[in-house]
């Protein structure tokens, strides 16, 4: 460990992953001065991010969405499909971005490819310090926080953000408590070639073992997330990319026509995870350190960045960034927005794994409505689909 202390900062970020790197370039931009800690890393394991619009204008405020457009698709359709052989099961329901003035819903990317974007751009910006090394001691002080751990001098900061993922030090540290909870089910993550154009069309197939959602990437190729229970997740992830690929097909009815696996191919069990309060003690929470729920609706890394937007809000004109009045501010901010969504993703989920008959005539009723009902639709695609407003 480092003998000598490095020059406190008004921000320290703890995590490198897309929603810290946001986080990093939004706060610093801000006038604070700003170090991010921890490694960066861009695995590439089939899994994408679609960001929406309200995500995307963020993204657009941090000056990458040109690097971005590269490799993202837009999603101008979305298209829901019941597949799970209800009694009730209704007709797809297609969403189009144009019924409430949208070029899209927003624009699908892999994982990898916005970590490496994000981790360039932060990387330029003059002042910004990031810190490869891993925090190991989180020390509050009177009015900071000190940290320290491997390959950095110790460091405090008036504010503390833990970006540090479901097994947040930094949520342990500021004592808030929270609940996590499992699903039995597996996600399987894979990028496609396929022969048929997909039209800018996103389709989340309802299943009995979860939601099934192929989402376009650049030019003929999709990004698959299929929840199935576990068992037979292991025997569909253990098939060769020959076969994943014929199986995969099927499962979304051969609509973009043959599929060949390209990329490495991803294994992630579902889990679900809440907090009490989103900060405390000169230390806040975003994106999997406050809130983690099943890949259903593209809400996870969405939320993370309205995490962001909402804590450079609350930080806006603070003189001191670690405040009682800015975690109050902040945790104010996103209380009702989080928990409503994780709220409603989780029903979804848990209506899809049940085949009693009050839980199907439910979410039968839904889907006609959203098809039949215009308000209501444009409603849900507002702040549902097109992420509401991040910026």
């Amino acid at each position: 460990m480092s003998t000598h202390t490095a020059d406190p900062v008004d921000i320290a970020i703890v995590g490198a992953g897309a929603v810290g790197l946001a986080a990093a370039l939004a706060l610093s931009r801000e006038g604070s001065s700003v170090a991010l800690l921890g490694p960066v890393a861009t695995p590439r394991d089939g899994r994408t991010v679609a960001l929406l619009d309200g995500s995307w204008r963020l993204l657009a405020d941090l000056d990458v969405q040109g690097a971005l457009l590269d490799k993202a698709a837009p999603l101008t359709v979305m298209r829901l499909v019941d597949d799970s052989g209800s009694l009730f099961r209704q007709p797809p329901v297609e969403f189009r971005a144009s019924e409430i003035g949208l070029e899209a819903f927003g624009w699908n990317i892999e994982n990898a490819d916005l970590t490496a974007i994000l981790a360039e751009k932060a990387g330029a910006v003059p002042g910004l310090r990031m810190i490869p090394g891993l925090v190991r001691a989180i020390e509050p002080q009177a009015d900071s926080i000190r940290l320290s751990g491997e390959g950095f001098a110790p460091m405090s900061a008036r504010l503390v953000v833990g970006a540090d993922g479901r097994n947040s030090q930094i949520r342990s540290a500021a004592g808030i408590e929270s609940r996590d909870w499992r699903y039995p089910q597996v996600a399987l993550t894979a990028i496609f070639e396929h022969r048929r154009d997909h039209r800018e069309i996103s389709t989340e197939f309802h299943t009995r073992q979860g939601p099934c959602t192929l989402v376009p990437l650049p030019g003929r190729r999709s990004s698959l997330v299929w929840l199935l229970d576990p068992q037979e997740a292991e025997a569909v992830a253990a098939l060769d990319d020959a076969a994943f690929a014929l199986r995969a097909e099927r499962q979304v009815q051969s609509l973009v026509g043959a599929m060949t696996v390209v990329g490495p191919r991803g294994k992630v069990p579902m889990s679900g995870l809440s907090v009490e309060r989103f900060g405390a003690g000169r230390m806040a929470l975003i994106g999997e350190a406050a809130h983690v729920f099943p890949p259903i609706g593209a809400q996870g890394l969405n939320l993370g960045l309205r995490d962001v937007a909402a804590l450079r809000d609350a930080l806006a004109g603070a003189s001191d960034t670690g405040s009682e009045t800015v975690i109050a501010a902040y945790d104010a901010a996103r209380r009702t927005d989080v928990r409503l969504r994780t709220g409603a993703v989780d029903a979804l989920n848990r209506t899809l794994l049940t085949d009693l008959l009050p839980a199907d005539l439910l979410r039968g009723a839904a889907l006609l409505a959203l098809s039949r009902i215009g308000p209501l639709r444009r409603f849900v695609m507002r702040q549902g689909l097109a992420g509401g407003a991040a910026s």
